[in-house]
């Protein structure tokens, strides 16, 4: 197997506050906020798989973001912190200023309930992304498996793909009406898997998907992002059932099913 290159790039960590600039509804537990403000600026993000931490309203409807103290990250310390949850980067417009992010709309959390009610002129803080994992072009194959959590970051590795790649995709999201079109210069090849109202994070259908995938020749890049156990059991099996090479696969729990939260 040839020596792919990942990169593990750093970046200096940036607080900002933005504003919200559009919303959009792109299906039933899909939301996109567009953000921009003069703050924005001198944003960058090289991974489609970057992080932001966003800040939210704490409870009494005030944004109290932290400062970048020696200790890390510093609230004040007689005021209730603002809420923080990591997000994908979905499109950055550097042109026109602007930052898309799309946001599952389950659960009570904060940032679902935010990103409900989010309408221009409010203002979110954010800092990041801290670093960026890139992983290798050169791959002949590229496998993405994820939940409705993963659909950001695949939707923009998708377009950021190369030309005539061939990519499969192993998509779980709630229901039918939670496709979206997703674009991209690859050949990819979608498998939808709809749970028609079983809870998030129960059952076994992007584990068989993956299972059954053909084998092809040459080297496969095996991109995993689900409920934290999911995405280890299916790891796992890529490592111990197909011996798949441990470069070859980046597999990351984006939420916990016991969790209090609902990111």
């Amino acid at each position: 197997m040839p020596n792919h290159q990942h990169q593990m790039l750093r970046h200096p960590i940036v607080l900002r506050t933005l504003d919200v600039l559009r919303v959009e509804r792109l299906t039933p537990h899909m939301q996109r906020v567009t953000l921009g403000g003069d703050e924005l600026r001198g944003f960058h993000s090289a991974a489609p798989d970057d992080h932001v931490k966003l800040f939210f309203p704490n409870t009494t409807g005030e944004l109290v973001t932290p400062t970048l103290g020696p200790n890390g990250l510093e609230y004040p310390p007689d005021r209730e912190p603002s809420p923080m949850r990591d997000y994908t980067p979905r499109h950055h417009d550097a042109e026109r200023n602007e930052l898309a992010i799309d946001f599952v709309l389950h659960g009570d959390g904060p940032a679902s309930h935010w990103a409900s009610q989010a309408a221009p002129g409010q203002r979110i803080g954010a800092g990041g992304p801290r670093g960026s994992f890139v992983v290798a072009g050169d791959f002949d194959r590229y496998v993405l498996v994820g939940d409705e959590t993963a659909l950001p970051a695949i939707g923009r590795w998708l377009e950021e793909m190369p030309a005539g790649v061939p990519v499969d995709v192993l998509l779980e999201i709630p229901e039918a009406s939670d496709r979206q079109q997703l674009n991209s210069p690859a050949h990819v090849n979608f498998t939808w898997l709809e749970r028609d109202g079983e809870a998030p994070g129960h059952g076994d259908r992007l584990q068989r998907a993956l299972q059954s995938l053909p084998a092809m020749a040459g080297d496969t890049f095996y991109w995993i992002a689900t409920e934290s156990r999911r995405a280890r059991a299916m790891r796992l099996f890529l490592d111990n059932e197909r011996g798949i090479a441990k470069e070859c696969i980046r597999a990351t729990g984006y939420w916990k099913r016991d969790a209090d939260s609902d990111e």
